[in-house]
């Protein structure tokens, strides 16, 4: 008992040197950490945190600038709607590997599933701060909505959350050295990516039925009977497009975890960027389709909503589908990373101007957020970021368990 009592503190020491402090000591550790990046988002967070805080002691009158004629602002258009949008190269690479087979994307799974669980969580924080009663949330479980819309949306998204932890727990318990966990959990792999599809289907095209309910309150040319369709076509370019950026910023960042074994980056951008021409092709003429059938046509390149819409289409829609085509069929993976760029900056702009800019057009006075909805969604952000990145260095999720390349962290 005496010779346990010794040996195991040091044994947990060793375990969390390794494991937490990526096998430096506390003194080296901390010293890592002082970097520029750091120091900015410690900043950012130091003041994010007691802000987020302060908006549930204060309340949504003191902190945001929303209204009883704009309900939502910054917090459902950016966060819950851009977040949820960026957060889908979860169930697209995981459909593509897991159903369809295509065994060479099979690198970037993890990443991907990390990245849309990690942006779901972050989504569902940014919805719980725009909630005057987010503790009324619990009541979708015991009520009976389901001509709601929202009651949709809610119950997809805590389903497919659900599903992406478990997905997710695979490289958690291999990181924790627990085989009797994630064995059973890579079996069900298929069943889990299936889920996975048919709940962000789900969920994503919902989002886009809460505006077909207001034809009044979004401006024509960005409304149409089918803007669920063009949420969920959307979303599927907003998660290949962020695979392509998250794993190009990876592949630099996170270049120690690939020394070992062989991924051609390349290879795996260009393809992607094909499947993205493809659907980017598709989403530009269903937007054109959806103006023409709701009458909107007259409206574009008219006043200030005209030529903004075309900024929208012809800049951030049909310049990275061309980017991604030419870039595909050349060879040239620098240009679809190009094009990713531009494709997750365009989502990010659709979902903004579909629930903040075009909402509420013909309103006199309107809806800009206050400094601390934008610090909060700054924060959000930063903590997802360094979320994926403290995950990254430990865990293996950009390569396989019996791939860690040895020696490095």
């Amino acid at each position: 008992m005496a010779s346990y009592a010794t040996t195991a503190p040091a044994e947990q020491g060793s375990w969390v040197q390794e494991k937490i402090f990526l096998g430096m000591s506390l003194r080296e550790y901390l010293k890592s950490l002082w970097t520029p990046f750091n120091i900015v988002a410690a900043a950012i967070l130091v003041l994010g945190l007691p802000l987020f805080v302060y908006r549930f002691y204060a309340g949504l009158g003191a902190t945001t600038n929303l209204s009883q004629t704009q309900p939502w602002g910054l917090w459902i258009g950016f966060d819950m709607m851009t977040g949820i949008a960026l957060a889908a190269g979860g169930f697209t690479i995981g459909a593509a590997v897991e159903i369809f087979g295509l065994e060479d994307y099979h690198a970037i799974e993890r990443p991907a599933i990390l990245t849309g669980f990690l942006g779901y969580v972050v989504a569902i924080v940014g919805l719980i701060a725009d909630l005057g009663k987010p503790w009324n949330m619990v009541g979708i479980f015991s009520q009976n909505g389901t001509q709601s819309v929202l009651f949709e949306v809610a119950w997809c998204v805590c389903c497919y959350t659900s599903v992406l932890a478990l997905e997710f727990a695979v490289p958690f318990f291999e990181w924790l050295g627990w085989e009797r966990f994630y064995r059973p959990l890579k079996k069900i792999l298929l069943a889990l990516t299936v889920l996975s599809v048919m709940f962000s289907t789900m969920h994503q095209s919902a989002l886009g039925s809460l505006f077909i309910i207001a034809p009044g309150k979004l401006h024509p040319l960005w409304y149409s009977q089918s803007m669920f369709l063009f949420f969920f076509v959307s979303a599927v370019i907003a998660g290949i497009s962020m695979v392509i950026v998250e794993s190009a910023i990876s592949h630099k960042v996170f270049a120690s975890q690939f020394r070992g074994h062989h991924v051609d980056a390349d290879k795996l951008t260009i393809g992607l960027g094909k499947a993205g021409a493809v659907v980017m092709f598709a989403y530009f003429f269903l937007k054109l389709q959806g103006a023409i059938d709701n009458h909107a046509v007259e409206y574009i390149g008219q006043g200030f909503y005209g030529k903004w819409w075309l900024v929208e289409m012809l800049g951030f829609v049909l310049l990275p589908s061309v980017l991604y085509a030419w870039g595909a069929r050349n060879g040239r993976a620098t240009v679809v990373r190009v094009g990713g760029v531009i494709a997750v900056t365009g989502i990010i702009l659709n979902r903004v101007n579909i629930s903040i800019v075009a909402y509420n057009w013909d309103q006199p006075n309107h809806y800009v957020p206050s400094w601390i909805e934008i610090w909060v969604s700054l924060t959000l952000v930063t903590a997802g970021v360094l979320a994926f990145r403290w995950i990254v260095n430990r865990m293996p999720v950009l390569h396989e368990l019996d791939e860690s390349p040895h020696g490095t962290h």
